[in-house]
């Protein structure tokens, strides 16, 4: 049977005078992070950008494959190892001198040392081979590079303007509240109707869900943006950069278009395929192989050298070496025409991507020089009016719910802009050296 103690009060008073002092300074701790924490610098674009690629693992495993590759080309270029063979040859196994190494002028105990002579030029394809392959890794390395950019400036831009939305979504719902109020006031002093509170209240609920959805987007943009960045969600982010250029010319994107990573790694998949096809064609010359052996017989019978040359007999070539020839010379075609194809839809996809954006620009410059304002003077006539008796509540809560939908629409757009200028400007890794020139 377990005992129940009961300790005075005076032994536990200390104890739960530490308990409450350790929870204090634990709270004073968790104060003060969040005061360096808001205390710190907003994290811009590149700095998140340049988080996203210290963090990633994938470039050094990039690395390691041009490396891993380039070895490889190196033992591809020398000799195949010599062979050492050891043997017994015409051992008797039966009558009187069966299993005796030197009763029988037969007998002989061999060694020997061969030797595959491949020939110079496929050692260096090999090799060449090998090359191409460290050279492919080093291109998906700035396809990684370009795309690790790309994706944490999307990441971060989403990040922005969700934060922007849920800000103007909270502006809102306090501006929804004090309708809501207004009506309710208007109705005691005999001005306004239950259907106008009613309505103030149907546009507060309205706007309350919208401002819920904000607040999820918001946080689900910082976990992407944390994803890649490793940065605090709750983390502040600094203004976004001008957007009024592109690292693109339209003039030379169809010359500058071969030197995106994308293409550019399937250019390198085709000379891969091309030095596997040139590989194949110096497979049509059989290599030689030469031995050298020594035989030692019996202490009555001379030794013996043994000098050989093998040499494999292409008897099919037709049917098997042109085969594999053909076979490769299909795959680089192949390569060729997938690498020719991707090139052409990438330059429709970009040259869209800049009109959208061109015209985003336009739009969003309309928005602000007459669309807003536009619905802010409309917004401020009506409420002249209903202070003035000619126009009802339902006329204000309409005319600040359709300049609330015009400053969402014009978020909506911004944000719809900002993703295209970042998919325009980091189609090249940033300081890659790409002979595009900036569009405005």
């Amino acid at each position: 049977m377990s005992a129940i103690v009961l300790i005075p009060a005076p032994l536990r008073a200390p104890a739960a005078r530490r308990r409450a002092r350790i929870g204090r300074l634990i709270a004073a701790g968790f104060s003060l992070a969040a005061s360096i924490c808001a205390a710190g610098t907003p994290l811009t674009l590149p700095e998140a950008q340049q988080l996203a690629l210290q963090r990633t693992r994938q470039l050094a495993a990039l690395d390691l494959s041009a490396d891993a590759a380039r070895q490889m080309a190196v033992a591809a270029g020398q000799l195949p190892d010599p062979v050492l063979k050891a043997g017994i040859d015409n051992l008797p196994v039966s009558g009187g001198d069966r299993f005796s190494l030197g009763a029988d002028f037969m007998t002989m105990r061999r060694i020997g040392i061969s030797q595959e002579l491949t020939s110079a030029d496929k050692r260096r394809r090999r090799a060449e081979l090998y090359g191409e392959e460290a050279g492919k890794a080093l291109v998906a390395r700035q396809a990684a590079v370009a795309r690790i950019e790309r994706e944490t400036a999307l990441a971060w831009l989403e990040s922005h303007f969700a934060r922007k939305t849920e800000q103007l979504a909270a502006g809102q719902v306090a501006q929804a509240r004090n309708e809501v109020e207004a009506a309710e006031a208007a109705y005691r002093g005999g001005r306004g109707s239950l259907a106008d509170i009613a309505a103030a209240r149907g546009t507060l609920a309205s706007i309350q869900d919208r401002a819920s959805e904000a607040a999820q987007r918001s946080r689900s943009a910082a976990l992407l943006l944390a994803r890649w960045t490793g940065a605090d969600s709750a983390d502040q982010l600094a203004e976004p950069p001008a957007m009024d250029t592109v690292r693109i010319d339209p003039a030379s994107l169809e010359t500058a278009l071969p030197h995106h990573p994308d293409i550019a790694l399937l250019t390198q998949q085709e000379r891969i395929a091309k030095a596997e096809a040139n590989l194949a064609e110096a497979g049509r010359k059989p290599d030689w192989s030469v031995e050298l052996a020594f035989q030692q017989r019996g202490g009555g019978y001379s030794n013996m050298v043994s000098v050989g040359v093998s040499v494999p007999l292409q008897w099919d070539r037709a049917r098997r070496q042109d085969r594999e020839l053909a076979a490769k010379l299909a795959l680089a075609e192949s390569a060729k025409a997938e690498r020719e194809e991707t090139q052409r839809g990438h330059l429709a996809e970009v040259l869209s991507m800049l009109s959208d954006w061109e015209s985003g620009r336009e739009r969003n410059r309309r928005y602000a020089e007459q669309l807003l304002p536009l619905a802010r003077q409309r917004t401020d006539a009506t409420l002249a009016a209903y202070r003035g008796g000619k126009a009802t509540l339902s006329d204000l809560l309409a005319s600040r719910r359709a300049e609330t939908d015009t400053g969402v629409q014009a978020l909506q757009l911004q944000a719809q802009t900002a993703r295209l200028w970042a998919q325009l400007t980091y189609l090249f890794p940033s300081g890659a050296g790409n002979s595009t020139q900036e569009t405005k």
